[in-house]
């Protein structure tokens, strides 16, 4: 195990391991120079489908029930706008890691609502120490992968208030990453580590599967948390605060159905226009090979022999899926989940220029 997500991007880029699950953006923040590390990426694969929380602490939580607002886990609007009268100053909020999915959903909801982006802080926090950062009120609030939300529900330290994919309904949170060039050198071991992991995600996918999943991450070596915690995230079954408030979001998190394992250049297109805007575009910025990073072209090479269903084409214009939609594919048809942001706004990547 690795302290933090710069740890585990400088080991993979130094070569003290060979492979490494990240979080998406980082493989394109690097191929855009940003963070201070270049080392060529490339991401193999999806490793899984949202699973981030939103969530508040006890303050702003006291302050939204005081004006009624209902804590209904589904409306971002609904969520910016109670959170945006009940505000009395700046607000921070913790996050994993400056380049991540967590930022970007976050960036994205407050420049489409209220909120805005005027007098918000983003802080990076470890995810095991969110909730002590929410208590000590080092943090007002956060977007963090789940299990750690919920520590922060059961401590009492605050309250959930929309799940990640409110925001956007298929982002893609960790993928597979390796050093391009271990992954062209050694392309025996990448598609057996490949499809070991294709495996894992398909077996993960399967409702028998999650009580056995839920108890072994909670091991000490892994997660360290107990399994009741990790079961709410994998059933989506959420209790929300220490009232006892449950929800129920459906595919909170996916590591197979939709072609969940796909890395899409279109959503490394988004990523690298985000990133691009918050942080400027490098010199030269070319959006076609930043997204090039999504590697599909060795997903389709090692993965095809797995009898999967793989996309017929390399990328989709993201948030256009309203509903479940069959595309053709290798075996001949692949059902998409929805994709939609929240805004209803569907992703232009002509526009980056």
């Amino acid at each position: 195990p690795a302290p933090s997500w710069s740890s585990v991007r400088d080991m993979l880029a130094f070569g003290r391991v060979d492979a490494a699950h990240l979080l998406s953006p980082i493989p394109i923040a690097m191929a855009m120079k940003l963070g201070g590390v270049a080392t060529p990426l490339s991401a193999v694969s999806v490793m899984s489908v949202n699973g981030n929380v939103i969530g508040v602490g006890r303050v702003l939580e006291e302050a939204l029930r005081a004006q009624g607002y209902g804590f209904d886990f589904a409306d971002p609007f609904a969520a910016a706008r109670a959170l945006a009268s009940s505000r009395t100053g700046p607000l921070t909020f913790g996050v994993p890691f400056p380049f991540s999915m967590h930022v970007e959903l976050l960036r994205y909801w407050f420049a489409a609502t209220e909120l805005g982006a005027e007098g918000i802080e983003i802080r990076t926090v470890p995810p095991p120490l969110m909730a002590n950062a929410l208590a000590a009120g080092d943090v007002d609030a956060f977007c963090v992968g789940e299990p750690w939300g919920s520590v922060a529900v059961e401590q009492g330290a605050g309250a959930l208030l929309l799940p990640g994919s409110a925001i956007w309904k298929f982002s893609p949170e960790k993928v597979l990453a390796t050093r391009t060039d271990w992954a062209e050198t050694e392309p025996d071991l990448l598609g057996r580590l490949m499809r070991a992991v294709w495996r894992a995600g398909r077996w993960l996918a399967q409702p028998q599967s999650l009580s056995t999943a839920s108890e072994l991450l909670s091991r000490k070596i892994y997660l360290d948390v107990s399994s009741e915690l990790i079961d709410r995230a994998l059933t989506g079954q959420m209790t929300i605060s220490s009232r006892g408030e449950q929800r129920v979001v459906d595919r909170f998190v996916e590591f197979h159905a939709g072609a969940a394992t796909f890395p899409w250049r279109s959503q490394a297109k988004w990523i690298a226009g985000r990133l691009a805007a918050a942080h400027g575009a490098p010199e030269g910025f070319d959006p076609e090979a930043v997204a090039k990073v999504f590697r599909t072209d060795l997903y389709r090479s090692h993965l095809g022999s797995t009898g999967g269903d793989l996309p017929g084409a390399s990328e989709k214009v993201e948030g256009s899926i309203r509903v479940e939609m069959p595309v053709a594919s290798a075996n001949g048809a692949l059902t998409l989940l929805p994709d939609t942001f929240f805004d209803r706004r569907v992703f232009d990547p002509t526009a980056l220029g």
